[in-house]
């Protein structure tokens, strides 16, 4: 009989999901694109999203609590067969990335202790050194998810609590040495040479990418021991996640010039330990990182693995995917996945690209599934006299038309050219009329504005 999961596996599986290996690099990435009050109404921004969001999806296992999946079950059940699997495929498209980034970042971070400069073993984690060293660490992850989902999530328990201590320790030292002067110096960041709100439209969706696997619980809620633990999970999660990254970031500002930060090498937490402690610093956080990303992958594999189950199950991918082992993993959507991030890592040791690059266009295809879950609770409780869950849908799909705006028409062509391929899987797994429920015509239609759109965003992309 499988094990459910209880409240404190299902917070681990959210805070390791978002507490992954954005936060070792936040510093720098923010750094590098705003000043400390475009910082501040940025996170303020997100603090505020991310809640309705979270909030979004803690209504919605309340007033849907049949709706096993969460993202893709709550787009399929509102907006019908099409959307239903967009929201997937962006969902699992992200995960797969995401997957691929923290392989990445993880020998990245094993590089402080491989590499030297006449002598480069890892680098930015995107050598064919690199690259074999992932595709180890990925199949030893896909034989532990394959135990059981359980005993991948106790493990991640374990993980998570142990990448808090670097972090904490990181909090204590830097709020010691924190100097008010350095932070409020050029707080507008006229020395970046960008209004302010160009610079605040910049931080979204680095701030959206550290929050990326708030929706973890909400995944495999099918897995749950109590359906009402998936909301509190999702909102202690938040909660806990939105008060780290506020310290990490602002505290950072305090302890080294903005123009000086944004020039470090990423992780860049371990150049400012270094700072705050000497030499051995960056040792300590490249060793917090490592487990916190491993803590995290495991989170992202299983979350990964779990939506092409359930998008099968319901027709959306092929059914052969739907298969489960004997220990109730998801085998088949588990081969699938990680054949995939298999792909991703030897074009990335062919193609160099780095995290950053990665960062970009996994958040930009969670754009849609989240901005679907604030507009499917205001589908459900319009016409009922609930305000409170009115307004909180209402706050999530403003936070998901704010992320779409901000993230630039660029990267909105480069998800066209992602979802193109998924029409084709889409049909596949319709074929023959295995789905009992038909496209309507406007689904239709939008597939094939879809599809045509590809080449002209392929060539957009590529000028």
């Amino acid at each position: 009989m499988e094990k459910k999961l209880g409240l404190g596996a299902l917070t681990a599986l959210v805070l390791s999901s978002m507490l992954g290996a954005g936060v070792f690099s936040l510093p720098q990435n923010m750094a590098a694109v705003a000043g400390p009050a475009a910082l501040l109404i940025g996170w303020l921004i997100t603090g505020v999203g991310i809640i309705f969001l979270a909030l979004a999806m803690l209504m919605l296992t309340r007033l849907k609590p049949e709706l096993d999946g969460g993202i893709f079950t709550y787009a399929r059940a509102g907006f019908g067969e099409l959307m239903g699997f967009c929201s997937a495929w962006g969902y699992w498209l992200c995960a797969v990335i995401a997957n691929v980034s923290y392989l990445v970042i993880v020998f990245s971070a094993l590089s402080f202790f491989t590499d030297t400069p006449d002598r480069i073993v890892f680098g930015d984690g995107n050598t064919w050194q690199a690259m074999l060293g992932a595709s180890v660490l990925l199949w030893l992850v896909h034989s532990l998810v394959l135990r059981g989902v359980q005993t991948a999530a106790a493990i991640n328990l374990l993980a998570t609590l142990g990448k808090l201590v670097p972090l904490l320790l990181f909090i204590i030292l830097a709020v010691m040495a924190f100097s008010y002067d350095r932070f409020h110096f050029d707080f507008s960041g006229v020395t970046l040479g960008q209004p302010l709100w160009e610079q605040i439209k910049q931080t979204m969706l680095i701030t959206l990418w550290v929050f990326i696997g708030v929706e973890g619980a909400v995944v495999v809620s099918a897995r749950a021991r109590n359906k009402k633990d998936v909301g509190r999970a999702t909102l202690l999660a938040v909660l806990a996640a939105l008060l780290v990254y506020l310290l990490v970031t602002l505290l950072s500002l305090g302890i080294v010039p903005r123009a000086e930060l944004a020039e470090m090498r990423n992780p860049s937490m371990a150049g400012l330990m270094t700072h705050l402690i000497g030499y051995g610093g960056d040792a300590v956080i490249a060793l917090g990182l490592i487990v916190s990303v491993c803590g995290a992958y495991l989170s992202w594999t299983i979350m990964a693995a779990e939506i092409p189950f359930i998008a099968a199950q319901q027709g959306a991918f092929p059914r052969s995917i739907a298969r489960q082992n004997p220990r109730n993993a998801p085998a088949a959507s588990l081969w699938l996945t990680n054949g995939s991030v298999q792909i991703c890592l030897i074009a990335i040791a062919l193609t160099h690209a780095d995290y950053n690059t990665l960062l970009n266009i996994a958040s930009e295809m969670i754009l849609v599934p989240y901005l679907l879950v604030g507009l499917y609770l205001i589908k459900v409780v319009r016409g009922q006299q609930q305000p409170l869950a009115l307004a909180i849908g209402i706050g999530a799909s403003l936070y998901g038309i704010w992320l779409l705006y901000a993230s630039g028409p660029m990267h909105l062509l480069m998800s066209v050219v992602l979802y193109a391929p998924g029409m084709l899987l889409f049909l596949f797994a319709r074929r023959g009329g295995r789905s009992n429920i038909a496209l309507t015509s406007l689904e239709r239609v939008a597939m094939g504005l879809i599809i045509a759109a590809t080449l002209p965003a392929t060539w957009r992309l590529m000028a």
